[in-house]
């Protein structure tokens, strides 16, 4: 009974023993759960997985195996769906795009609640209420150079200031298996080795002159192992943009647990804010704040960002930018904040140089990083390095 269930998740490198199966199978058996997927899903996540990092694996091999199945969430949206249809994209010449204007972030923001006490059905292709395929700023799939994207599944033109819609992030996967070892050898230039706890490695050496001095009699000694003693704090975007970029993280992920013993990190959306999270499924209900993070490393540690720096320079400046709520403070007193807290700091951009000076949040990320961002490729990552060991 589900014998090829198992053969599924051991295919996608999950940990899964025999014993932990036959335990699922047990409480199946028992009539632990009723005869519902979604049920099942969680008996098996419990049972057979036994660390958060490979959430997303078994969620991927349960997909495969149990195709077809119903959704196992169902977030309520309070904009109504029929408002959203999508029947159309709007594709508008660079002629037409500039001759629509920007609203400043009080007048949206104002304009936004104005709109919802007054629309009462569906919009289309126009320019003032909130709808698909037009020029106004709230809605989905048309063109605005600031607005509101609501409801929409994927950010096509990248200019909205803020996003009504309920977004789930997976954890990167720090277990891939790299195809290359650059990543690892640039890494490498960060080390600072220490001879730290018990003594458990055999000095060859010293047991050699030991014996000798001890008439030949052997005398073995040891000395604690070596361990890079470098201490790195990893503060990672995830979602939204960042999508387009998964992989090339997860490699640098991977690389960096393998690399530094003393490792931390944290996610964060778009731009630091008063919390961050360990686990994306749960980033609301188990937050860390983030001066918790400054008052507990030292600073000793090396601080790291990963992003792309893409988004509204509304979310790095302005008090209630961030695009998933309303923070008290703009995310640019974090980073400096940050920054001040930790002196030995970099950013790693994933995103191609070369498109930087387009990108006028990237502009005030590297302003407010003092120029400390490198390009995610090897020799980005070697600077990086070099500047975080002097």
């Amino acid at each position: 009974m589900l014998i090829d269930f198992f053969y599924t998740l051991r295919a996608a490198k999950l940990p899964v023993s025999v014993k932990e199966f036959l335990t699922l199978l047990e409480a199946v058996k028992a009539g632990v759960i009723d005869q519902s997927v979604d049920e099942f899903y969680f008996l098996a996540r419990t049972t057979l997985v036994k660390d958060e990092a490979h959430f997303d694996k078994f969620d991927r091999a349960f997909g495969a195996y149990f195709k077809g199945v119903e959704m196992l969430a169902d977030f309520t949206k309070e904009v109504p769906l029929e408002w959203l249809r999508k029947n159309l994209e709007l594709e508008l010449s660079a002629e037409e795009k500039a001759k629509i204007e920007k609203m400043g972030w009080d007048e949206l923001m104002e304009t936004l609640k104005k709109r919802f006490e007054e629309q009462k059905e569906r919009h289309e292709g126009g320019n003032k209420w909130i709808g698909t395929g037009g020029t106004s700023p709230f809605g989905a799939y048309g063109q605005n150079p600031q607005g509101i994207r609501i409801g929409q599944e994927k950010g096509r033109n990248k200019s909205a200031v803020k996003v009504w819609d309920q977004r789930a992030y997976k954890d990167y996967d720090d277990n891939l298996e790299l195809g290359t070892r650059n990543i690892k050898v640039a890494l490498r230039r960060l080390r600072r080795f220490a001879r730290e706890g018990a003594a458990e490695e055999l000095d060859l050496d010293d047991t050699i002159h030991s014996t000798a001095a001890n008439a030949g009699l052997l005398d073995i000694k040891l000395v604690p192992e070596r361990h890079n003693k470098v201490k790195v704090l990893l503060l990672m975007d995830v979602g939204g943009t960042m999508d387009e970029h998964i992989h090339r993280v997860e490699e640098l992920f991977s690389a960096t647990k393998t690399e530094f013993k003393h490792l931390e990190f944290y996610y964060f959306h778009n731009c630091v804010y008063d919390f961050m999270w360990k686990n994306n499924k749960r980033r609301f209900s188990e937050k860390t704040a983030t001066w918790d993070i400054i008052r507990k490393y030292n600073k000793d540690y090396k601080l790291i960002f990963i992003g792309d720096a893409t988004m509204s320079p509304y979310e790095i400046l302005q008090p209630g930018g961030s695009v998933e709520y309303n923070n008290e403070e703009p995310g640019a007193e974090w980073i400096q904040r940050l920054t001040n807290a930790f002196p030995k700091y970099a950013w790693i951009n994933p995103e191609p140089q070369g498109v930087w000076q387009y990108r006028q949040s990237i502009s005030v990320m590297q302003q407010l990083v003092n120029q400390r961002m490198f390009p995610l490729t090897l020799a980005g990552l070697e600077g990086a390095m070099r500047l975080l060991s002097k």
